[in-house]
């Protein structure tokens, strides 16, 4: 039975971040590199593990109101 590997979504991490640059849109604060594929698959190839730098952002719960809206 093959071990199942934890899939890491960069895009709910604190440390990711797009860098706007065409050559290398991609980027990881938390390991300081720029990369055109997605931080977590360039960790992953050339380590052989999971990024142990992942950590999730804080998620606003919540709703903000719009230019309009009545609050009652």
């Amino acid at each position: 039975m093959k071990n199942k590997i934890r899939r890491i979504n960069c895009h709910r991490c604190r440390h990711y971040y797009v860098t706007w640059e065409p050559r290398f849109p991609h980027g990881c604060r938390g390991l300081n590199f720029k990369s055109r594929e997605i931080p977590s698959l360039v960790v992953f190839r050339n380590s052989g593990q999971p990024c142990h730098f992942y950590s999730p952002k804080k998620m606003n719960t919540e709703k903000k109101s719009k230019p309009g809206d009545i609050i009652i």
